[in-house]
């Protein structure tokens, strides 16, 4: 985890060990402020969760920026300052998920110093925490928040919550794929491909010991191949056919059915230099009928979806359950 808030805020301590949310008190608590996104202050955030009161959530840190960006069904709720890691221990990028969460963490690192808030992202010791913002990177790769932030972060992030710490930060964007996924469905069979998602619990609803799985399905041009991963085992793999081009850095989260189309509505987001037209162009990659098959039996809403160039190589992921993608 990240290095702890510094010595001098552990003297607000009682005498006796006192509550671990008093290293946070005062200015470090974090203050809910009503400006524009460039004009936030170390420890300022807004918090608006009415202007999408449900749906997935998906959070995009900017390094560049120090902030963490919150999306809920594509609508931003929210932004925050933060403090990712310093030089020699900078914060890793690429598209994580969250593995763990503990509202009272503390790190077996660094001296029991308290983590409050605690959404996990890698194995290694990569996590969204309360902490000590003083303006600039300082962790020891962690992304600290405030801690009123961060408790209210803490309530919307389930076990899967795609997170993608990426050097700028973009705007989410809409997709409505005309047919099934990676695949060319007619019309008809649309309401029976609606029909696999029945039943399959929305990430608003997962509990944090519920047994369903984090689903990822990522799609490598360098493999020319499809994985589904679902918590730290491959489920399944088939063959990637797509136009030649470059895919990009791209990653898409299932929000359901779109009957208006009748396809699946993805909320497509990127951590790559730049956004691209061809993120909204899913028929670029497709499979064979066999696969589709199976990706059927896996898909459900909150289910994210990579494009890479990069290999699908185990050194690229974390220790289970995502990929490290840069």
């Amino acid at each position: 985890m990240s290095d702890p808030t510094a010595p001098t805020r552990r003297m607000l301590l009682a005498a006796s060990g006192g509550a671990a949310l008093a290293l946070f008190a005062g200015p470090l608590a974090g203050q809910h402020v009503y400006k524009e996104v460039h004009e936030l202050k170390p420890n300022e955030f807004t918090w608006h969760p009415e202007r999408q009161p449900a749906g997935p959530v998906a959070v995009i840190v900017s390094l560049t920026d120090q902030r963490v960006h919150v999306y809920r069904n594509g609508v931003r709720i929210a932004v925050s300052t933060c403090s990712t890691g310093k030089s020699g221990h900078e914060t890793p990028t690429g598209v994580f998920v969250v593995l763990q969460k503990d509202r009272n963490h503390r790190s077996s690192t660094y001296n029991n110093a308290p983590m409050p808030n605690m959404n996990r992202l890698t194995w290694d010791g990569i996590a969204l925490h309360a902490g000590n913002l003083p303006g600039y990177p300082a962790s020891h790769g962690c992304v600290r928040l405030p801690l009123k932030f961060s408790a209210l972060l803490f309530e919307v992030t389930h076990l899967g919550t795609p997170v993608i710490i990426a050097d700028e930060h973009h705007f989410p964007i809409d997709v409505v794929h005309p047919g099934m996924v990676l695949s060319r469905y007619a019309e008809d069979e649309f309401e029976d491909v609606v029909s696999t998602l029945e039943g399959r619990k929305h990430p608003a609803d997962w509990a944090l010991d519920d047994a369903y799985p984090v689903t990822t399905m990522l799609a490598s041009s360098h493999d020319r191949k499809i994985v589904i991963i679902e918590n730290d085992v491959e489920v399944a793999s088939g063959p990637l056919e797509w136009d030649g081009d470059p895919l990009g850095d791209h990653v898409y989260v299932l929000q359901g059915a779109h009957e208006g189309v009748k396809g699946m509505h993805w909320q497509a987001l990127t951590y790559g230099s730049s956004q691209s037209a061809e993120m909204q162009d899913l028929t670029r990659v497709r499979s064979d009928q066999a696969f589709a098959e199976q990706i059927r039996e896996h898909i459900h809403p909150g289910m994210i979806y990579i494009l890479t160039d990069l290999p699908l190589h185990p050194d690229s992921r974390s220790q289970r359950d995502f990929v490290i993608m840069s």
